[in-house]
């Protein structure tokens, strides 16, 4: 495991949405419009968004009369975030803050509702590292709150190819993957009961996914 190659990623994709500030469009993603459908049917209204990228799922929830606290470990991405809110008279709605979720979650305990994330867990963080994560969410997330989480499958055609960076770590066009299998959510669940997981569909090659819905215990 080369823990340098690691860190990088942070600087990668800074470099990235500076240089492509659409990347992923301006659509909602699958996963947070069935996110939305789940917080609205739970009434949940304060959420924790991890991993905003350009914010397409960030301004989706709050037109979407959801309010948004936001974090990202890119400052080009927040800021991008940030122009649409004010350009979308939003700004009573989200709230953003640079934050490497690698460290403790700079809130107190039992603050949200509810939290989302669409691919942060299959980003480029060790095992050790999404444990670690997993009893930070357990912590600020409210009893019977509900976490909703999206992963890169091992069943994606990527997995396994390009350069193996550790554990099931493989990068692919600069762009470091940890992929997720059945066994690794369950392992990431201690504390949370799974109430359902999805396979689905992003994008052009396309890339499989796995939608986690867990209820904190």
């Amino acid at each position: 495991m080369d823990q340098k190659k690691l860190d990088k990623q942070a600087q990668h994709w800074d470099s990235t949405y500076l240089n492509r500030p659409e990347m992923f469009g301006l659509s909602p993603s699958y996963a947070a419009i069935k996110a939305a459908e789940i917080f609205k049917k739970k009434n949940i209204k304060n959420i924790l968004e991890l991993g905003s990228g350009q914010g397409r799922d960030t301004i989706f929830f709050a037109q979407n009369g959801f309010n948004i606290f936001t974090l990202d470990y890119s400052q080009s991405g927040l800021n991008n975030i940030i122009k649409k809110t004010n350009s979308l008279n939003l700004d009573k709605f989200i709230f953003s803050k640079c934050h490497d979720v690698r460290k403790p979650l700079p809130f107190k305990n039992l603050t949200f509702d509810g939290c989302f994330s669409h691919m942060l867990y299959c980003m480029a963080f060790t095992t050790k590292e999404l444990l670690s994560l997993s009893k930070e969410l357990h912590r600020v997330l409210k009893p019977n709150s509900i976490n909703i989480y999206t992963a890169r499958s091992t069943e994606d055609a990527d997995y396994k190819s390009g350069i193996h960076r550790g554990e099931d770590l493989y990068e692919c066009g600069g762009f470091i993957v940890h992929f997720f299998s059945k066994e690794k959510v369950k392992k990431l669940s201690s504390g949370f009961e799974i109430l359902n997981t999805e396979n689905f569909k992003e994008g052009k090659l396309p890339r499989k996914l796995m939608l986690v819905i867990l209820k904190k215990n």
